[in-house]
């Protein structure tokens, strides 16, 4: 059944799949330390699920295995080097950075359909079985699933490792109340490598596998929905959505697969895009543009509060009058956010 769904799983452009079994237990204690820690700021609905995280029988009763999917996401059309064309961009100051995975259409829209048409083919093979879709889109231990089941292991940077695709993936998962042979666990190839570690602009990696989420620029621009900590600002550079840095040094990214898909291809804008010209979008723009992608998410508020900080950044290294110019057009912005990032911005050149 496993090879069958396998098969299935790759003509839906799935790369890997794996089983896992429903016993979590021995990662509880780690969750709760890094609950406790308050690692996961101001993600609420982390502390509110708890365990039930670590528990997939509790969280869809009747769930005897669980289905692992990877599925890569670069872009079609990436060239050799493209980490270091990636790192090239932060040299750019007056250029807007996305995270990669974040350029193309919304993986949780594109995984979870193409999960449940995976569930669906199960159901023609077996027949009605109890099943749920999940794409980080409930309290899954979504990584740690995937470590069990042989996708990877989990790196330093916490993130899931493949030495044949590096990080560059999505993860889903399918709860099923079918007894599937679990898949074998495979090794750690990190060794002494501490790369993501080091390059990591705020230092949120606070120690092997842990990893402090208050000071990472993925959560500070996408979950964080306040202001910004002033200490943190500089260190975000020209960031505005996401941050790789942590992957673009990981050796075992050179092996990062191309996305089969068109869905994951880079929309206009979101790859180059000059700061200033993206600070001008109106919130009818971002909503356009941003349409079936995950930046929508954040909302034109919080996208015009990370573009302003790294204006901020951007003035301060250049000087370049135009930018001032950008960010004096939103002083009046009507959001009190906006405004204090704006005046921030202005202060920095």
């Amino acid at each position: 059944m496993v090879t069958d769904i396998r098969g299935w799983a790759h003509g839906l452009g799935f790369s890997q799949i794996g089983v896992a079994g429903v016993d979590l237990s021995s990662a509880e204690a780690g969750l709760l330390a890094w609950l406790s820690n308050g690692y996961h700021g101001e993600m609420d609905y982390m502390q509110a699920h708890g365990l039930k995280r670590a528990r997939p029988a509790e969280l869809v009763p009747g769930t005897l295995s669980v289905i692992t999917a990877r599925m890569d996401y670069l872009p079609r059309t990436t060239p050799e080097g493209w980490q270091a064309i990636e790192f090239d961009r932060l040299k750019r100051p007056g250029e807007g950075v996305v995270s990669a995975y974040a350029r193309g259409r919304d993986y949780h829209k594109v995984l979870r359909s193409r999960l449940q048409k995976l569930s669906e083919r199960i159901a023609q093979a077996v027949g009605p079985f109890g099943h749920r879709v999940f794409t980080d889109s409930a309290p899954v231990l979504e990584a740690e699933l995937a470590a069990r089941s042989g996708q990877g292991w989990r790196g330093k940077h916490t993130l899931v490792l493949s030495r044949e695709a590096g990080s560059m993936f999505f993860l889903g998962e399918i709860y099923v109340d079918i007894a599937l042979p679990e898949s074998l666990p495979v090794t750690e190839h990190c060794g002494s490598c501490s790369a993501c570690i080091d390059i990591c602009p705020t230092q949120a990696i606070v120690g092997p596998g842990r990893l402090d989420a208050r000071r990472c620029i993925s959560y500070l621009t996408i979950e964080h929905a306040g202001a910004i900590p002033e200490a943190l600002r500089p260190l975000m550079g020209n960031r505005i959505y996401g941050c790789d840095d942590c992957q673009l040094a990981c050796p075992w990214n050179k092996f990062a697969q191309r996305s089969a898909l068109p869905d994951f291809d880079e929309r206009e804008g979101l790859a180059g895009g000059q700061l200033a010209d993206l600070f001008a979008w109106s919130e009818e723009e971002f909503l356009r543009r941003t349409e079936g992608g995950p930046i929508r998410r954040i909302g034109h508020e919080r996208w015009l509060r990370n573009i302003a900080v790294a204006l901020g950044n951007a003035l301060r290294a250049s000087g370049d009058p135009s930018l001032r110019a950008a960010l004096q057009a939103r002083a009046d912005h009507p959001s009190a956010l906006v405004r204090e990032h704006v005046a921030w911005a202005l202060g920095q050149g």
